[in-house]
């Protein structure tokens, strides 16, 4: 794995946004990442990815075009390059690497519309988040389309008890209505982990 590059901004401004890279341009699903991209910049977030096409490219551009940042999460064992619009690569050996690397560097996730690889994202971050792995961090559902996964793992756990320890469902999920909507809440909830952290003055 290469070296990793320091964070660029204030460790509490990156989010990491999960989602399709088959997205087309043009698609609404194109743009409502591209409307997310500039939501969070507008709100002084920078935006990391995978750095390929589709939902990272959207959300990529957004950011940029909003005069923000956007980090790009790439591996080589993937033989792809970052999209255009990515203004610092991070580049690592494979592709667990990369999921990891990009776990490690938000501070907030949002999560767009998705297949297989967006699943997995999904589910790595809901589970440490569960399991008490990191400390709380903001997860924001962009839209209804994870809902019905959502609610089929709430039925499998509502089934049986859990040897594995307490765990915190579905409350550590917020869904957003809309980028704007998800920026809001990232950006509140961001601010309210930063003031626990900032001591008082006299």
């Amino acid at each position: 794995m290469r070296v990793r590059r320091p964070i660029t901004r204030a460790a509490h401004s990156i989010v990491t946004v999960f989602g399709s890279a088959r997205v087309r341009r043009g698609s609404s699903e194109y743009d409502e990442a591209y409307d997310l991209g500039c939501a969070l910049a507008s709100k002084g977030l920078a935006v990391c990815s995978g750095g390929y096409g589709g939902v990272m490219e959207a959300v990529s551009r957004g950011a940029r075009e909003a005069g923000g940042e956007a980090i790009g999460v790439t591996a080589r064992a993937l033989r792809a390059r970052a999209n255009r619009w990515i203004s610092n690569e991070v580049r690592v050996a494979s592709w667990q690497q990369r999921l990891f690397e990009l776990v490690r560097r938000g501070r907030g996730y949002v999560v767009c519309q998705g297949g297989t690889g967006t699943l997995v994202e999904l589910a790595v971050v809901w589970e440490m988040l569960n399991k008490g792995m990191m400390r709380a961090k903001p997860l924001a559902l962009l839209g209804p389309f994870w809902l019905p996964v959502i609610e089929r793992v709430k039925q499998a756990e509502a089934a049986g008890r859990s040897s594995e320890g307490p765990t915190r469902g579905d409350r550590v999920l917020f869904r957003a209505d809309s980028p704007g909507d998800a920026a809001r809440y990232l950006t509140e909830r961001l601010a309210r982990t930063a003031s626990r952290k900032t001591p008082a003055r006299d």
